[in-house]
């Protein structure tokens, strides 16, 4: 969609605040401040693994830019703040971590269940993203057949189930050590990780991930985010979850 630059400018300023973009609803952009040095903690933000625009047949380059950089980057540094004094729960890998939520004192396990939820979360999309979409190959496509009864079913469940999420959420699909898979939604940032669940890929259905393209047509989003999967890696992790060697 054209810009210009006014706007682009207006849009950019506008996802640095707390508050709405354009008519947006005021929580589109609300984490999405400006890009500030994080605190220093066991958790760290990596690069995108293509660049910002790798994903425009699906997502505009300056959303993956403030998804990456604001979003998620605020996520990891909310959660190494969190975890300052918390040497235990600090020295525990990610997942592990969102499984022992329970272990947190109370003041502060509803903010790692968000921040490290949301960190998780957006690890995975970023790996299974990049892509040139079309059908799946190899095992995976087998499973899907044998288990969400095959691509054009699993495809159409899929995007239903994301249409479903009330508010703010994710739409996955989740692999056991057998290599079964199986849908299923969370809201806000949970993941199927703090119930010992391994995700095999997923779709990120908060409205900053596709508001500046599609504004409130989730449908449409979700319908043309299948052009930038990339099943070599949805692949991969197939693999590593019936290797048992899949973490986030």
């Amino acid at each position: 969609m054209p810009f210009t630059s006014n706007r682009r400018t207006l849009l950019l300023g506008a996802a640095g605040l707390s508050g709405a973009v354009m008519a947006a609803p005021r929580r589109v952009f609300a984490q999405a401040a400006a890009p500030t040095a994080a605190p220093t903690g066991p958790h760290s933000l990596a690069p995108l693994p293509y660049a910002a625009n790798a994903n425009e047949a699906a997502i505009d380059a300056m959303t993956m830019e403030i998804h990456h950089d604001r979003h998620h980057a605020a996520y990891v540094g909310n959660l190494n703040t969190l975890l300052q004094g918390q040497d235990a729960l600090a020295g525990l890998a990610l997942d592990d971590l969102l499984l022992n939520l329970s272990r947190a004192p109370e003041a502060i396990r509803t903010g790692l269940r968000n921040n490290a939820g949301g960190h998780a979360n957006h690890t995975m999309f970023w790996q299974i993203m990049g892509g040139q979409g079309g059908a799946p190959s190899g095992e995976v496509a087998e499973a899907i057949t044998r288990d969400l009864g095959g691509f054009d079913k699993f495809r159409q469940d899929f995007n239903g189930a994301g249409l479903r999420v009330f508010g703010s959420g994710w739409v996955f699909v989740t692999v056991t050590n057998a290599g079964q898979l199986a849908l299923v939604t969370r809201p806000n940032q949970d993941t199927p990780l703090m119930d010992g669940v391994r995700v095999l890929m997923g779709n990120d259905v908060w409205e900053h991930a596709y508001y500046l393209r599609y504004q409130n047509r989730r449908a449409d989003y979700l319908n043309a985010w299948w052009n930038v999967v990339n099943w070599a890696k949805i692949n991969e992790r197939y693999a590593a979850a019936k290797a048992g060697t899949l973490r986030i």
